[in-house]
């Protein structure tokens, strides 16, 4: 059986090839005969080794200009982009036995980015009417009527199995799609990283103090992806962060900074210690930054460096726990908090912008000495693992398993 994932792979943010790969593995595992293929959405091909600023500039001029002529020049770079990859992804569903999209935060609308792609394979997916799966997606309050018209596409395919990753998801699809089909909730295939190759068992180490990591983000991705204004989102600039690092190092902690891939942000990280070292000295060796992760398993052998981890990237948390290396989340989307509620973490999230730094530094070390409760962690894993053997199910056995079509809603959410 031939599988088709579409996601977004070969992002610069390496929390979206983490859970692809993980999907992958999973799909394949104690499975003969499946064959799995991923197809990136954005037409990528490998994960990305080159470097420069073009796209935090992009993102910049972008969030200047005006919404509605912002949202016409994305649609028109991207209608010239979806002609080359339609015949692609026509080929490619036209070979499959079934299709996937998913996961991710694929069904949210970022200027049409997301459904004008989904809407070109939910058009692939129709025409040869191949079984078709949503699985463990995110889904954004906001849709424009475009977008909501391209996302209900969906009513024309044979959908087998519908899945959201959080409890906001859920909610969000349902006041979409009110009349169906409903979304059931599954855990994020990010918490397989375990089970794949790129998670292998860190060397021992004899560390002398304690190591916390600060997984950082640009403030230009809070701003324009964030619910909130990014001056309402903890730590969206540099002297949040200047602040803590200097609780930490006054209490003799070794700080690590590091990010998720994406080039804005490592550079991000060397603002930051340039600014650190600009306000004090440092001792060597007390604040490093680690190099930018280029694939996925970068990332991971980043984080089980790490006695505890602070951040606003959802897979960064996602892996943290995956891998029972503690950590405290920020507020900023509510993906990550309903990560954070799903497996009782509530107490380690951080919402109010003027989080004094000695509180989050208290809050680290209380993390890092509590550690990942076994119990629920082993359930979380296992509900992980039934997902997506539940999902895998529905697509083999999918001559008998069709999911009734969307109704056609015409009262949207509008920006």
């Amino acid at each position: 059986m031939k599988i088709v994932v579409f996601n977004v792979k070969y992002s610069e943010n390496l929390g979206d090839g983490l859970l692809a790969e993980c999907v992958e593995t999973a799909l394949m595992k104690g499975a003969d005969g499946i064959e799995v293929e991923t197809i990136d959405l954005a037409g990528r091909r490998a994960y990305a080794t080159g470097s420069g600023g073009r796209r935090r500039l992009a993102l910049g001029l972008l969030r200047r200009l005006p919404f509605f002529v912002r949202r016409r020049l994305v649609r028109l770079v991207l209608e010239r982009r979806l002609n080359k990859l339609r015949r692609l992804w026509d080929d490619k569903i036209a070979l499959a036995d079934a299709v996937i999209i998913g996961g991710g935060n694929l069904f949210q609308d970022d200027d049409l980015n997301f459904p004008l792609k989904i809407g070109e394979v939910l058009d692939c997916v129709s025409r040869h009417d191949r079984p078709l799966a949503v699985y463990a997606v995110g889904v954004s309050k906001q849709w424009s009527e475009p977008a909501y018209d391209l996302f209900a596409r969906l009513r024309r395919t044979r959908l087998v199995h519908l899945s959201v990753r959080d409890g906001f998801a859920k909610d969000n699809w349902q006041e979409h799609f009110p009349e169906g089909p409903s979304a059931k909730i599954v855990r994020d295939p990010g918490l397989l990283v375990h089970a794949t190759p790129i998670a292998e068992k860190p060397a021992s180490s004899s560390k002398r103090q304690l190591t916390v990591g600060l997984c950082v983000t640009d403030p230009v991705i809070l701003d324009r992806h964030g619910k909130d204004h990014a001056s309402h989102i903890p730590f969206s600039g540099i002297g949040a962060y200047r602040d803590l690092i200097g609780v930490l190092l006054d209490d003799g902690q070794r700080v690590v900074l590091f990010c998720n891939g994406a080039r804005e942000d490592q550079l991000f990280a060397e603002r930051i210690r340039t600014s650190v070292n600009k306000h004090r000295v440092v001792a060597g060796g007390m604040l490093d930054i680690a190099s930018r992760p280029r694939v996925p398993a970068d990332l991971i052998q980043t984080i089980q460096s790490m006695d505890v981890i602070l951040a606003h990237r959802l897979h960064a948390c996602i892996a943290a726990y995956a891998l029972k290396i503690p950590h405290v989340g920020l507020a900023w989307d509510s993906k990550v908090e309903g990560f954070f509620n799903s497996v009782g973490r509530e107490a380690y999230f951080i919402k109010d912008s003027l989080s004094p730094a000695v509180h989050v530094a208290l809050l680290l070390k209380a993390a890092e000495k509590e550690g990942i409760e076994g119990l629920r962690h082993r359930v979380t894993i296992a509900e992980a693992h039934a997902g997506i053997s539940n999902m895998r199910r529905h697509l083999v056995g999918c001559d008998v398993c069709a999911i009734s079509g969307i109704q056609s809603v015409r009262s949207r959410n509008t920006e």
